[in-house]
């Protein structure tokens, strides 16, 4: 081990009061991982895996990963299946915080939604790009224009009905649908039917560079990013341990993930900022 790894060590387990000796306990034989929920979001843009592997190798401790979308994951977390979870649905985040359910709750990451889909450059565009999100969205709903959303519970979801909410709008059929994630890239299928869709700046990045070359550039030019840098469009990552469970390397790992090493790897990460200190 070197002599780096072992400062790191001692260093983030005086952050993390009661984790001394972590390293060597998880490196008995018969070590149990810490188990880890993660938002299917940070898996498929690879932020999970980068802050997994940097871990590991500042540390040496395993971290077991289970994808899935923020609504479960906060559920599991609760009943004590999981010992921590990266997730970002903040008012659920919250209410199991002050039910003492959750705790260490410390945010990662942060980035930014997005509404795509048909930009219409018309004088009189019925639905228009800027920095307004509720705005679109009502205009969306009154022109009944195609929205897709994946309905599964995922913190984008979770995200959407609020600014729906917000929006004074309670999205319907038939101009409202509802789609599923396996059968493709949601971005694609909103491109592909024209429709309008809620994404993230990290999802939307990945889409855009390895999409190919439209056959028709004029309908390709005439689809993309219809709104951003909205403030109600900000959104957060967080890490929380379960109350129920105990894991002797919880603190450490949230100490890591809020701290200097954990900031490095999602600077690096396109799509994601750290969160403000």
């Amino acid at each position: 081990m070197t002599r780096r790894r072992l400062y790191l060590i001692a260093g983030l387990a005086a952050c993390a009061t009661g984790t001394a000796g972590v390293w060597a306990q998880q490196r008995r034989p018969g070590g149990t991982p810490l188990r880890l929920g993660v938002e299917r979001l940070l898996v498929d843009t690879g932020l999970a895996d980068a802050l997994r592997r940097a871990f590991a190798g500042d540390t040496g401790l395993a971290v077991t990963m289970e994808a899935g979308t923020s609504s479960a994951l906060l559920e599991a977390l609760e009943r004590g299946e999981m010992d921590a979870a990266l997730t970002h649905a903040p008012t659920v985040e919250s209410r199991l915080e002050k039910q003492g359910l959750v705790h260490d709750r410390r945010r990662v990451a942060r980035s930014e939604f997005l509404i795509v889909g048909p930009l219409d450059r018309g004088k009189d565009p019925a639905v228009p790009a800027g920095r307004d999100a509720i705005v679109a969205l009502a205009r969306i709903a009154q022109a009944g224009m195609p929205f897709l959303t994946l309905a599964d519970g995922s913190g984008t979801h979770l995200a959407e009905q609020e600014l729906w909410r917000r929006a004074g709008v309670a999205p319907a059929a038939a101009w409202y649908r509802a789609v599923d994630a396996r059968a493709g890239n949601v971005i694609a299928q909103a491109q592909e039917l024209q429709a309008y869709t809620l994404t993230d700046r990290a999802s939307w990045l990945a889409f855009a560079a390895r999409a190919k070359p439209a056959k028709a550039p004029r309908a390709a030019a005439s689809w993309g990013v219809l709104v951003h840098g909205d403030p109600l469009l900000v959104t957060d990552f967080h890490v929380l341990r379960s109350f129920r469970i105990n894991h002797p390397a919880g603190k450490l790992f949230v100490a890591w993930l809020a701290g200097p090493q954990g900031r490095r790897v999602v600077a690096k990460a396109r799509g994601f900022d750290p969160p403000p200190r």
